[in-house]
């Protein structure tokens, strides 16, 4: 489910975490620390997802509640309560994965009904919810749409549902663009994708060797760097910058299945998104003239999947 780009991102999160540590000792097991902090990051995917279905489950609740009134009104009497049985949301119940998930993190320890309620009376009042509940059918894709538009429009963009989320989760700052794409994309594709697991074992290992790699050939890379860096100061550099440089030195150099325009390329990207506005093309000369020089030198040997 977790794509190589993400797990660059939280290798760099972690490698800039340790060079900005004030002791050496903070991270002593680097690799364990990893692991700890992708299980976070499939705990607050799991909430997400297990907030969202609260809230389009909160129509049955809501209807239970006008319908059980002293004097309940003929519209108490008949709460539409089609988004309960939207089509994603039972797949999502039905799942195996995504059950084993909420037994394993019990989401429901902390979730807050009273904003799941604001949520859902936000919802209801969308020109996009009143269209919805008026189709007899279950189009499969405006089952999607619908669903999307409580992420999207109604639970990212609230300050509240954000104050809660960052109360329970402290990796939200860092995770929050990947929990994004993550969400979408299993609205988009739910059967292709296992919630118990966030990433599948050779994606672990990628994660794995590209953190032990970065550190084990710190210096090695810094050697790399230093000479092309002709009249920066290497001390000025912005640290993110030199993280993101000796990763994807050690992709070229030690990941011999990544083609080397997908690693340089990536670390540009990257470089462009949390760095400085000058740090893709910086990024980009560095690399560029690393691999140019480490390829003609015999260095750089990558294994060609083509015919």
């Amino acid at each position: 489910m977790i794509s190589r780009r993400n797990i660059r991102v939280k290798v760099m999160q972690l490698l800039y975490m340790i060079e900005s540590a004030d002791s050496g000792n903070t991270f002593k097991q680097p690799i364990q620390t990893l692991e700890k902090q992708l299980d976070k990051s499939r705990e607050l995917l799991i909430y997400l997802i297990f907030f969202l279905s609260e809230v389009a489950r909160y129509a049955e609740t809501n209807a239970q509640k006008r319908a059980s009134k002293n004097l309940p009104s003929v519209s108490d009497m008949n709460v539409n309560i089609k988004i309960a049985g939207n089509e994603f949301i039972w797949a999502l119940l039905e799942n195996r994965s995504y059950q084993k998930a909420v037994e394993q993190d019990k989401p429901q320890r902390i979730i807050d009904m009273d904003l799941v309620k604001k949520i859902y009376n936000n919802l209801i009042e969308t020109e996009e919810y009143k269209k919805y509940i008026t189709e007899q059918s279950r189009d499969k894709s405006k089952e999607r749409e619908i669903i999307k538009l409580i992420f999207t429009e109604l639970m990212l963009p609230n300050e509240d549902f954000i104050t809660h989320i960052e109360e329970h989760f402290n990796n939200w700052d860092d995770d929050a663009e990947m929990m994004d794409q993550l969400v979408l994309t299993y609205i988009q594709k739910p059967a292709n994708i296992q919630l118990d697991q966030l990433m599948s074992t050779d994606k672990w290992d990628f994660a794995r060797l590209l953190l032990k790699t970065a550190i084990e050939k710190k210096d090695y890379c810094a050697e790399l760097i230093k000479p092309k860096l002709k009249n920066w100061d290497a001390d000025r550099i912005a640290q993110l910058d030199m993280v993101l440089m000796r990763m994807g030195i050690c992709e070229l150099l030690y990941f011999d299945t990544i083609p080397t325009k997908v690693t340089i390329n990536e670390y540009i990207d990257l470089a462009k998104e949390y760095s400085t506005p000058q740090s893709g093309q910086f990024v980009n000369g560095i690399l560029d003239n690393i691999h140019k020089e480490l390829t003609s030198e015999g260095k750089i040997n990558k294994i060609s999947f083509n015919k």
